[in-house]
């Protein structure tokens, strides 16, 4: 497969990727959430369920401030 895509193409596989983790690491991290959960974010469908998970579970970091 990677004969088909070459270095361009991998090269920007992985900005793509870099794109998208780094904001959700920062996002996770920000709710109390390990940041590493944002590669999941590079998984088709289950990318959708954790923004889900994101937006409708108790954050850690709100539960200590009400504490």
């Amino acid at each position: 497969m990677l004969n088909n895509i070459g270095l361009p193409g991998l090269s920007m596989m992985v900005v793509w990727a870099v794109v998208i983790v780094i904001p959700f690491f920062q996002l996770w991290k920000r709710t109390g959430h390990n940041g590493w959960i944002s590669l999941l974010m590079l998984l088709p469908l289950v990318n959708l369920v954790m923004l889900y998970v994101l937006a409708f579970k108790e954050w850690p970091a709100v539960n200590r401030e009400k504490q």
